[in-house]
């Protein structure tokens, strides 16, 4: 029996790589969805072999693109990631790298129409309830993808897309510091546990016996680091609000230490069991507030007092850096982060239809 043809594009979104879909053109039943997914992407198998999947959590991602009823919001995103190496599929986190490829996406399929040189749109991210606005290059009408921006873990340059956050603190866990603490203690290691738009735990290198500057391979060899973190991680879920996250992509554990190469700070991320390459878009925005927080793990190797006022905080990764910018208001002892942004871009890799077999439809 022939494959079923379902509407898609590739896309690079930031350093990630997925399949958009309007949400129209999937099954309305998550059930059936997740298994359309599944067998798009090829999982599970590591390799993906039988899918378009890119044999990484990377590069196994689906965004779900819908024009919004909001009064606030152009259109509604769902992140889902499809894990490659088992039948699962997740929305218990948001992506901010595939968020990029969600403007583009839009204003190809016609959910709105290009205002100008640039277009704002304003999307409602559905995975955490809230909002941001991302600037689409769109000269003579059409979305471009050809500019001079670069990221790092991108070849290339591209066009720019600045995205800002509105409202992100406490999406997943109901505030920006879940316990109310900015430093709480886990199997005897210290953490601070923050959500400014992604669950994130950061402990502190040294005290993992690390140095911090590994690479992920070597991290993800190293069986005995993996059964702590896991440790951590699990117990940092209840305290974040987040239940038994044994199965679930959140909390990340973020691996700090002091920048070396001009940045602010230098990070190693679990997401939360390989290491990313990079860092994820939200995991910076967390990590990069922590660094403005006093006393927090993360200020504790800054250092110094934070002012009022816009920081570029420049996040160090294994692949090279990731700039946030903050808006910070300061009252007394109070620092309160009001305005998260930053630049990503995004491709339009493949666009056409991905093709589903017959036999996922039999068995629903």
């Amino acid at each position: 029996m022939r494959p079923t043809a379902i509407p898609a594009a590739l896309m690079r979104g930031g350093t990630s790589k997925g399949l958009m879909f309007l949400a129209t053109d999937l099954p309305a039943e998550p059930r059936v969805r997740d298994a359309v997914l599944l067998a798009a992407m090829g999982s599970p198998d590591a390799r993906q072999i039988d899918g378009v999947g890119g044999a990484h959590p990377l590069t196994s991602k689906v965004a779900v693109v819908s024009a919004s009823p909001r009064a606030d919001a152009d259109v509604e995103y769902l992140f889902l990631q499809v894990w490659p190496d088992r039948a699962e599929v997740s929305d218990q986190q948001n992506c901010g790298n595939m968020l990029a490829a969600v403007g583009p996406f839009a204003l190809e399929r016609g959910l709105l129409s290009p205002r100008h040189e640039r277009t704002p749109v304003r999307i409602w991210m559905q995975n955490t309830q809230s909002l941001a606005v991302a600037t689409v290059e769109t000269p003579d009408g059409q979305v471009t993808y050809e500019g001079d921006a670069a990221i790092d873990g991108v070849p290339g340059h591209h066009a720019p897309i600045p995205i800002e956050f509105l409202d992100v603190a406490g999406s997943s866990c109901g505030a920006l510091l879940p316990t109310g603490r900015v430093v709480d203690e886990i199997e005897s290691t210290r953490v601070t546990l923050i959500d400014n738009g992604m669950p994130v735990v950061c402990l502190a290198a040294r005290d993992l016996g690390l140095e911090g500057y590994e690479s992920p391979a070597q991290l993800e060899a190293d069986s005995g680091l993996r059964e702590r973190l896991e440790a951590i991680r699990v117990r940092a879920g209840q305290l974040m609000n987040l239940g038994d996250v044994r199965g679930a992509t959140v909390p990340k554990m973020s691996i700090l230490s002091p920048a070396r190469h001009g940045g602010l700070i230098n990070t190693r991320t679990f997401i939360p069991h390989r290491v990313h390459e990079a860092i994820g878009v939200f995991g910076a925005v967390s990590v990069a507030t922590a660094c403005l927080l006093p006393g927090s793990v993360a200020h504790q190797m800054t250092g110094g007092p934070v002012r009022a006022g816009r920081h570029d905080v420049t996040v160090e990764h294994p692949s090279g850096y990731f700039t946030v910018f903050l808006d910070v208001v300061v009252e007394a002892d109070d620092v309160r982060v009001e305005r998260a942004a930053l630049l990503r871009t995004a491709r339009l890799l493949m666009d056409g239809a991905v093709m589903v077999p017959a036999r996922v439809w039999e068995r629903r």
